[in-house]
This record gives C-alpha cells, sequence and structure tokens, in this order.
C-alpha cells in the first residue's frame, strides 16, 4: 500500500493495468522499462509486495502472481492561476493511493484436458 503519490488516479490506472493478473517477474520487467514516470514508483511497490510475501507468509517467488492493483483517490492540491481581467482559474493536483496484492498460484495438471489451471493458494499484500 503506497499514499499520496503525486500523480492523477487516470494516470496511475494506466500503469496498474499493465501489470493485473501477470506474473510477479514478467510485472516487474515491464515496469522497469516503461516510459512512464510513475512506473518507477509502481515497481518499487511491487517490489515490496514481493519481499513481503517471500519474507512474512513464506511464499514462493517464482509462483507468484499480481492478482490485485487497486488505485484511489487521495487529497487533491488545489492552487490558482492568474487570468486576465483580474480573475483566477483553479489549478487541480490530484493524489493517488496504490495497493497491490500478489497471491502464489499452484500449477496442478489436469490429466483428462491436459491443460495447466491456476488456483490461489495465499494472498499477501
Amino acid at each position: 500500500m503506497v499514499s499520496n503519490i503525486r500523480v492523477s488516479p487516470r494516470k496511475l490506472n494506466l500503469v496498474a493495468g499493465m501489470i493485473r493478473n501477470k506474473p510477479a517477474s514478467l510485472a516487474v520487467a515491464q515496469l522497469t522499462f516503461s516510459k512512464k514516470r510513475i512506473a518507477q514508483d509502481v515497481r518499487k511497490a511491487l517490489q515490496s509486495a514481493i519481499a513481503n510475501a517471500e519474507n512474512n507468509h513464506q511464499l514462493d517467488v517464482d509462483r507468484l502472481v499480481v492478482t490485485r492493483a487497486e488505485v484511489g483517490r487521495s487529497i487533491v492540491m488545489r492552487r490558482f492561476h492568474a487570468r486576465g481581467r483580474g480573475r483566477a482559474s483553479r489549478i487541480e493536483k490530484w493524489f493517488s493511493h496504490l495497493k497491490i496484492v500478489v497471491a502464489e498460484r499452484a500449477q496442478e495438471i489436469v490429466a483428462e484436458r491436459g491443460q495447466e489451471t491456476a488456483a490461489p493458494e495465499q494472498e499477501a499484500v
């Protein structure tokens, strides 16, 4: 959980959408090479969630998947911009919250179909 990130929720949700339902290692790689400025902060939050899952919940890092990446609104800083004829207009600087949840996926082989299915075992925030 990261609070008060200085980016609008709409822009942060674009980056969070890139990593939803992806394996953790792939999500870190995508964020590392993303051109969006906020991607580095999201990567740090994801790496923290992975470390918490490994150290606090004893989950296997190689089987972690980003199950949820939630973006929420935080405070709005309001500034003013001087306009013509003595008027003023408002400038809003949005802040966001980010919550990343990773879970370990168990790989089960279904004999009759020959396909792999993923079932969640444990979640770590």
